[in-house]
């Protein structure tokens, strides 16, 4: 098991999510923009690495404005050295890489519009991840998408988009589980018809139930995954005590780490803490981790 947090680093004075305005869009607002968020992206890399984290999270927003048709500036060739560097040093370390779009990225939408943006959002991800030489257990996580009034349309919707996808998008592509609208069953189903590895969220599983205990549910989610997918991915929280449903924890509970690890025994998967305190919970969860005799650690 490798653990690992999203995004950001709290401890370090910088962070590789800048960005602008669209109407600020220049080729040296970006470049310098860029410039600075991969920077940082290297520090927070080599800082998991000295404290024993094998999996982040890369931000959606390290190259700002990517995938807005505005944005026709070369960025990919003009930090391709960049890319390669942090993607050789990942390689090297055995680090594990995922990015995950944000909720406008709607490849099940009814407008063509917003399944376009959503094409170029997943276009500019691969594009990253392929920059940087990650092979495809690099992964791109995104939610169904909407039910628009029609759950079974929706679902039906996605499929024809995934499969319309340029074959590299795809190969990274992977489906998680939602608090609301699709749960592990639904995600489930889009596998068997588009062979997407499954993501279990284990926070939003315990949202929107799907009436499987815990292992059953990983050994579900384990089975869509390939060799070539790379161990599975599994995502953890816990509910903000007195927050409202669905609000995720500010830091970890230790007990239920400890519960939620006892019962995933035997399997081996990828963990990403999706804690509000970043790496601060990451380092107390790695220390659990290494107390608890028979599940495995990288």
């Amino acid at each position: 098991m490798r653990i690992g947090y999203p995004c950001i680093n709290l401890s370090m004075d910088c962070r590789p999510s800048r960005t602008f305005r669209l109407a600020n869009l220049t080729w040296e607002r970006l470049r310098e923009t860029v410039a600075g968020n991969l920077a940082c992206l290297e520090r927070i890399l080599h800082w998991n690495v000295q404290h024993g984290f094998l999996f982040f999270r890369i931000t959606s927003d390290l190259i700002p404005l990517a995938s807005h048709p505005a944005n026709r500036f070369p960025w990919d060739e003009a930090f391709a050295p960049d890319l390669a560097r942090i993607g050789a040093f990942i390689r090297a370390a055995g680090m594990r890489i995922s990015m995950h779009p944000g909720q406008y990225t709607l490849l099940n939408s009814p407008r063509p519009e917003v399944v376009e943006a959503a094409r170029r959002e997943l276009a500019y991800h691969a594009r990253v991840l392929d920059r940087m030489g990650l092979d495809r257990t690099a992964k791109i996580q995104i939610h169904i998408g909407g039910v628009y009034g029609d759950k079974r349309a929706a679902l039906a919707r996605f499929v024809r988009e995934v499969e319309r996808l340029d074959p590299a998008i795809r190969a990274r592509l992977v489906v998680e589980n939602d608090e609301r609208l699709f749960n592990l069953e639904d995600c489930l189903a889009v596998s068997g018809e588009t062979g997407l590895p499954v993501v279990l969220d284990v926070f939003h599983r315990e949202v929107h139930p799907d009436g499987r205990t815990l292992l059953e549910a990983l050994s579900a989610a384990a089975a869509t995954w390939r060799t070539e997918d790379g161990p599975p991915m599994v995502d953890y929280s816990s509910p903000l005590p007195g927050g409202r449903p669905g609000s995720h924890a500010r830091t970890l509970d230790e007990a239920h780490f400890r519960r939620f690890l006892e019962e995933s025994r035997p399997h081996d998967f990828d963990l990403m803490l999706e804690i509000k305190d970043k790496e601060r919970s990451a380092l107390r969860a790695l220390e659990i981790l290494k107390t608890i005799e028979g599940i495995p650690h990288r």
